[in-house]
């Protein structure tokens, strides 16, 4: 839910100076709403289950803290509407790949490109991004093509299956092992656009 029809942003950072650069950028643009920051990251899930922001912006790193960055980030995204993006200083794209495709996250923004946040933040924002895009097609190479089709078919997309009923219902199972979700409404929160 936008306010003044503004982005609605919370985010979930331990270091204050960062914090502190997050929350002046945002605060000089005019379709931005800085919310709120959580400097841990079960302060971070409760804020954005009560405060419903449009986009989290959550420290891939917090360390020391009940749940890490992909954990919160993957429970917000379950639990609420709004998108996540991962902030990094790890400019790895192994772990960074990883850990958006564990999290659900809509994207990434390393660090040192921060001067491209609220564009990010736009774009993510607006729907569905070119990265957005790639990271589920990264999730659900986890499927066999057979489970796609079933995907697909939960999605609510024409598709033709020639399995029987308890096939389907073994590959809804094996669709929900492997993409780690309890069930059809999980899947369809996250990946139904």
């Amino acid at each position: 839910m936008k306010i003044c029809n503004k982005i609605r942003i919370l985010l979930i950072e331990n270091d204050i100076d960062f914090v502190y650069l997050i929350r002046n950028t945002i605060e000089h643009t005019e379709d931005i709403h800085f919310c709120t920051y959580a400097e841990t990251a079960l302060a971070g899930l409760e804020l954005a289950r009560s405060l419903n922001p449009d986009i989290v912006l959550t420290d891939l790193n917090l360390s020391g803290n009940q749940l890490d960055g992909i954990g919160v980030s993957r429970k917000i995204r379950l639990s609420t509407n709004a998108k996540v993006l991962l902030l990094t200083s790890f400019e790895e794209p192994s772990i960074v790949i990883s850990a958006s495709k564990e999290s659900f996250a809509s994207g990434y923004i390393f660090k040192s490109q921060c001067r491209n946040l609220c564009e990010i933040i736009r774009e993510t924002a607006a729907g569905t991004t070119v990265q957005e895009r790639f990271i589920q097609e990264l999730i659900l190479q986890e499927l066999s093509s057979a489970e796609r089709t079933v995907f697909d078919m939960m999605l609510g997309r024409d598709v033709e299956i020639l399995s029987s009923e308890k096939t389907i219902a073994n590959q809804k199972t094996a669709i929900f092992k492997k993409l780690r979700l309890k069930n059809q409404h999980e899947l369809l929160h996250i990946f139904q656009p």
